[in-house]
């Protein structure tokens, strides 16, 4: 648990490496892209189904509803949405991290093929989606407690991004015989608290992606100091 704050801090302070902004940057024009797309497609199926029940300044109010629906849309699968598409640029992050970081890493590092990747992903995905069904009526009687339902959904979603940051770097180092994670429960679940923290904040939730997949490359391989050859 003492290593997670160093761990961020290593992370924050690669920020300004070439290939970390590289990233980062792709990570971002493609979320904020796919957001950008559901706006258009919810516009024009409001505008399409207002036309078809004949309701006046259907224009007007179809761009109001895209934007409404697409703001509470982005809140609701930032989360998802930023972490399925930094997957696929997790190998630039741990590369980056372990080039500076740990260079002996580099040796046992496996780069995932396309179909694995993706069934990662959409393992993912998948899960983030039941649990928070799961949570949803629970999040409802809470909502009399006030603060109740906010907390219930960032525990989950703490869970859930601890789990998928910690395979996402995971599976790119264990070996045929490790099936365990390497990171304790506790852990994982502070690491997404963080993380899940950071996607609540404007700006910082466009970071939040990038950075947790480089501190979780430091959490893993403090715990692996034999076979990546870190230095204690």
């Amino acid at each position: 648990m003492n290593r997670i704050p160093h761990a961020f801090a290593l992370a924050f302070g690669q920020l300004g490496d070439r290939a970390i902004l590289a990233v980062l940057a792709r990570s971002v024009a493609i979320t904020l892209a796919v957001f950008a797309m559901l706006g258009v497609a919810v516009w024009y199926g409001l505008a399409a189904l207002l036309a078809h029940y004949g309701v006046g300044g259907g224009g007007s109010l179809s761009a109001l509803g895209a934007i409404v629906i697409t703001i509470i849309g982005g809140w609701l699968l930032f989360r998802l949405v930023a972490l399925a598409v930094v997957q696929f640029f997790a190998d630039e992050v741990v590369e980056a991290v372990e080039a500076r970081h740990y260079p002996s890493a580099l040796a046992t590092r496996r780069d995932l093929p396309f179909a694995q990747d993706l069934k990662a992903s959409l393992r993912g995905l998948v899960r983030a989606v039941i649990a928070n069904i799961v949570a949803l009526p629970f999040a409802a009687i809470l909502l009399v407690t006030g603060a109740g339902t906010a907390i219930l959904f960032w525990a989950v979603n703490a869970w859930l991004l601890g789990r998928e940051l910690t395979e996402m770097i995971w599976l790119r180092h264990r070996t045929p015989e490790e099936s365990a994670l390497p990171l304790s429960g506790l852990t994982r679940f502070a690491l997404g608290g963080i993380v899940a923290a950071m996607l609540l904040i404007p700006f910082a939730n466009l970071l939040a992606p990038v950075i947790g997949a480089a501190a979780t490359a430091h959490l893993i391989h403090s715990r692996k100091p034999i076979s990546t050859g870190v230095r204690p």
